[in-house]
């Protein structure tokens, strides 16, 4: 089982075990892991575990959320990285193998209810850069890991990298994922759910990762006072498995998850 070694300088203050799929940091009590320290934001970030992988991801804090001496706003975490919060550091330790790779890792669409309609990209394309960034979606910097994240605004895919073919794993079994897009300028659009963790919605508003397990897809809310909403039922912090269909409404979209035969 992962863990995180909470520690000031050289003092060890507690120890962390990652049983929750998702485990926030903050210094607002309701967090699972409290930093009462001025320097961290009320929510600051979340760590969301998925069978025997982990990955961070910055909640839009203050004095942002590095890893390693890097800036992150996402990250795959592996064993013996260094979350550095302030004068906090959160070390990751993890005895299981992981099975989830950087080019594997995810990809994340940002959803705009307003955004203008562009031609679809196919899934096994090299992604095409979109002819406009808005601003508050900041393009991949140098400190952004090498194949962490493909960014998808309005269905155009800008990345740093080109989209490889996911690693093989045990869910090539399973059926292929897809979300189709029912709302807004980017309605009829689909995304397939190739990879390992695909994060969807808006930075700073909504966001919740579809995992692919080998039994299934789960949808879990990450980011945002607002939980997703599945036919109709609004979710709470667990994950969910979606069903053939199922309908989403998350960050002002509705869209439709469906397997294909």
């Amino acid at each position: 089982m992962a863990k995180l070694i909470l520690s000031m300088e050289s003092t060890v203050l507690k120890e962390i075990p990652l049983t929750k799929e998702r485990t926030t940091i903050g210094r607002k009590p309701h967090n699972e892991i409290q930093i009462d320290n001025l320097a961290i934001s009320g929510e600051h970030a979340v760590v969301i575990t998925i069978l025997n992988d982990s990955f961070l991801e910055d909640m839009g804090s203050t004095n942002g959320t590095f890893v390693n001496g890097q800036s992150i706003k996402k990250h795959f975490l592996q064993n013996g990285d260094t979350i550095e919060l302030g004068k906090y550091r959160l070390k990751y330790v993890s005895d299981v193998p992981q099975q989830t790779t950087n080019a594997d890792f995810e990809k994340t669409m940002i959803l705009r209810p307003g955004a203008a309609t562009q031609p679809p990209v196919a899934a096994t394309q090299p992604p095409v850069a979109a002819p406009t960034v808005a601003p508050s979606v900041a393009a991949p910097s140098a400190e952004t890991p090498q194949g962490h994240t493909s960014t998808v605004s309005g269905m155009a895919a800008q990345a740093a990298t080109p989209v490889q073919p996911p690693v093989a794993t045990p869910t090539a079994a399973l059926p292929l994922g897809v979300i189709q897009i029912l709302s807004g300028g980017n309605a009829g659009k689909e995304l397939e759910l190739t990879k390992t963790l695909t994060t969807l919605g808006k930075p700073g508003v909504q966001v919740a990762v579809i995992a692919r397990r080998p039994h299934g897809y789960f949808i879990t809310h990450v980011e945002g006072a607002s939980f997703p909403v599945v036919n109709g039922k609004t979710l709470d912090g667990q994950a969910h498995q979606l069903g053939d269909h199922d309908v989403i409404e998350l960050a002002g979209v509705k869209m439709e998850f469906f397997l294909k035969t």
